[in-house]
């Protein structure tokens, strides 16, 4: 009996932590300059903040809430949000996007990690980029039909400002959940207040 409280009480404890060390708790430090990438780079780090907390503490009966019949569920909303999280790592990357290969299933927990994980990573490249090497990023889609490329420009005004869309989607079906955003969280700082 002992032995089951301690693992149990162990199990707990690394759940807690490996939620605890995700990244955008809070926004980190911004950069000293002003360049194309960091920039860039910052408007993602306050997605990666909004995610966080939009995805903060949701339940099962957050994840399946639906505003009407012909909407996407708050978790077909962040499975969205993932896709559109690995648009963003591969453009910084330089990478093609892969619709050939299959789309992996995750659960929320794996979701939420993999994009909070892919858009700092995205983040981090930025900063270090140059504006010559922003300068050739692309949009690269891979499909049975050919490839296709979109300049980096694509990726602002695309899958970086869908997933601040959908972000703000969640927050706003969490509330029709019951589930509140965190009143706390201030997305003009990017702290939480005590």
């Amino acid at each position: 009996m002992k032995a089951h409280l301690v693992a149990l009480l162990l199990l707990t404890h690394s759940v807690a932590f490996a939620q605890n060390d995700l990244p955008y708790r809070e926004i980190p430090e911004y950069p000293s300059s002003y360049t194309a990438g960091t920039v860039t780079a910052r408007v993602l780090d306050g997605l990666g903040f909004r995610y966080y907390w939009a995805t903060e503490g949701l339940r099962k009966e957050d994840l399946e809430f639906q505003p009407n019949k012909d909407g996407r569920t708050s978790l077909e909303t962040i499975t969205h949000i993932f896709e559109l999280s690995l648009t963003i790592i591969n453009a910084a990357r330089n990478v093609p996007n892969d619709n050939t290969l299959p789309k992996p299933v995750l659960t929320f927990d794996e979701m939420r990690r993999r994009t909070l994980t892919n858009i700092q990573e995205a983040s981090e490249i930025l900063k270090k980029a140059s504006d010559a090497e922003v300068s050739q990023l692309k949009v690269i889609f891979k499909s049975d039909k050919g490839t296709s490329e979109f300049p980096f420009w694509n990726e602002l005004n695309g899958p970086i400002a869908d997933a601040l869309w959908h972000t703000g989607q969640v927050v706003s079906f969490r509330r029709g959940s019951g589930n509140p955003f965190n009143a706390k969280v201030s997305v003009f700082a990017g702290k939480v207040r005590p």
